[in-house]
């Protein structure tokens, strides 16, 4: 392996023990009738809390449900200690072993027992620190010794869009100005805006960084956003592994649509991508491990790793008559592991684009870990994609108003699966599939330019809070049923409405994922939305989220 130094080996190793990738374990059904499918998960050595003992942290956010009382306030915090000259310690998320992994494991990675980290702020580590160093971007965020390359690509992401990245890292603080060691991050959970307060002291092994960092020695904004997540999610150690969509949504408020490249890819997809690019959502994409292989592949790719999506280009040749669509890709790790092949650095692919063009897609050659490849090669190679739709509270009011007909239509419900109740189970259970809760949605107008005068619907049911409860994830599913003559019909609807009609779309299978979601092509009518668990009486809370292009009405 073209690796320089011990800690990214020993990350390329480990990427083959992840968490993540489908797993085929159907159960057998008739092939007509909705089927769970599992995902590999990572077995906990220790039980998390359980959710009526987790302290929610941050402001009260702007959901759509009150949040309790008593959570940390930046603004009073930073005064009380600047009043009394005290630098802030944040007993909530201390500088202890339990911050560090919740498991009984001594060592936080294969190399570095928890023993030998030292906490120190960043004024110890360097002389002048900085929170920015001529601002964000992509090239400060760099993989530690902690196996979160789908939080890495999701944080390189975010600094390509400054609007996004001010929601998340608010740029009222500093080393310089009301300095007393607090700092404080936003994210998305559930249909809040969540402010999440942190003290800066941070991990180090022989006077650097364990984890997150910048190319900048004296630049901290990464490695604190980093501390803040994992805060969030209750250690570092529960970092380890994970899809970046999740990352990508806590983030943004954002959906995310899964692809699998080589299973039904649609034949227009770099055309969504480039669409996705214009609405500025985010995309990563990985390479899935094979058994007894090396993690990195002969060009120069890294199986099971997470790649931030930066740039998309269709690029005119001189004396040719096609474009060639080009993607650029960033490996976390930020090093000279890139592609090496048609359009990496320094390619003879190059020699055909002319000088202008170059300097308007800001082509520069270096080993910093980012390169382009053709869209017919990164299709070939890669095995996932995920496009992280925004919503439209994601984007600021001059964003909207600029490109209002990029953005995305949004409807938003909470709900709640109830043993007994409202939780009925999939279509397989005729008798109970009808107490689910039910959702009404009214599709009036297609898609502009839609030759087919369809309108484009993404359907996202996520559930909530099953992480921190430390509890695994439910199969789930949902089913999308016409309602041709909606004002006559029972409200909610009863058993014999579903017995004696099919649905007109559903997700694929049921599935133990955070969220599913599925894209469809509906004409313009009423749909009922019927979210569910695979099996009855399977109790949770849940989200469901509705985007349209064009404006929808649901109830």
């Amino acid at each position: 392996m073209s690796v320089n130094d011990a800690d990214h080996t020993e990350q390329a190793m480990h990427l083959l023990n992840g968490v993540g990738n489908l797993v085929g374990n159907f159960k057998s059904e008739n092939k007509e009738n909705d089927v769970p499918i599992k995902t590999v998960k990572k077995t906990r050595a220790a039980p998390m809390p359980s959710l009526a003992k987790f302290k929610v942290v941050g402001e009260k956010g702007s959901g759509f449900r009150p949040r309790a009382n008593g959570v940390q306030d930046f603004y009073k915090i930073r005064d009380s200690c600047l009043a009394s000259g005290q630098l802030f310690e944040d007993c909530e998320f201390d500088a202890v072993k339990s911050s560090l992994v919740f498991s009984k494991s001594p060592s936080i990675s294969k190399s570095l027992d928890v023993k030998s980290i030292e906490w120190k702020r960043p004024k110890e580590i360097v002389h002048d620190p900085k929170f920015f160093v001529k601002g964000a971007n992509r090239f400060d965020v760099n993989q530690g010794r902690l196996g979160d390359c789908w939080l890495i690509a999701a944080v390189a992401n975010l600094t390509l869009h400054e609007h996004l990245l001010q929601q998340v890292v608010p740029n009222d603080q500093s080393f310089q100005d009301n300095y007393a060691g607090i700092f404080h991050f936003r994210f998305w959970q559930y249909g809040h805006w969540v402010d999440v307060v942190i003290d800066d002291r941070l991990p180090t092994y022989d006077g650097h960084l364990v984890f997150m960092r910048s190319n900048e020695q004296n630049e901290f904004w990464s490695a604190l956003l980093e501390k803040a997540y994992a805060k969030l999610h209750g250690s570092y150690e529960a970092l380890k592994h994970g899809h970046s969509f999740e990352a990508l949504e806590d983030f943004t408020g954002g959906v995310t649509e899964l692809y699998k490249l080589r299973d039904k890819a649609p034949s227009n997809l770099f055309k969504i991508m480039g669409k996705a690019h214009e609405r500025s959502s985010l995309m990563t994409c990985s390479i899935n491990p094979v058994k007894n292989k090396q993690p990195l592949t002969p060009e120069g790719l890294v199986r099971k790793h997470e790649y931030s999506i930066t740039g998309i280009k269709l690029v005119d040749i001189p004396n040719e008559t096609s474009k060639i669509p080009l993607l650029r890709l960033r490996n976390p790790w930020g090093n000279e592991v890139e592609w090496n092949r048609a359009w990496s650095d320094k390619s003879p692919e190059w020699q055909r684009i002319p000088e202008s063009v170059k300097q308007e897609m800001g082509l520069t050659f270096s080993y910093d870990g980012e390169f382009w490849m053709s869209y017919q090669d990164f299709a070939k190679r890669f095995d996932e994609l995920e496009i992280c739709n925004l919503s439209p509270d994601s984007l600021i009011e001059n964003v909207l108003t600029e490109h209002d007909k990029k953005k995305w239509e949004m409807s938003v419900f909470e709900g709640e699966w109830v043993r007994g109740a409202t939780a009925g189970g999939c279509r397989n259970y005729p008798e109970t599939f009808c107490h689910n809760p039910q959702y009404i949605i009214t599709l009036n107008d297609p898609d502009e330019e839609d030759e087919e005068d369809k309108c484009t619907v993404l359907v996202a049911l996520m559930q909530k809070n099953r992480r921190k409860m430390g509890a695994e994830f439910l199969d789930i599913g949902f089913a999308v049923y016409l309602l041709e003559d909606a004002d006559d019909l029972p409200r909610p609807l009863d058993r014999e409405f579903f017995e004696s009609n099919e649905c007109v779309a559903k997700t694929r299978s049921f599935t133990n994922l955070r969220e599913v979601t599925a894209r469809f092509k509906l004409p313009p009518g009423v749909y009922c939305i019927v979210p569910s668990t695979y099996d009855p009486n399977e109790e949770g809370e849940f989200l469901l989220r509705v985007f349209s292009e064009t404006k929808n009405h649901m109830q």
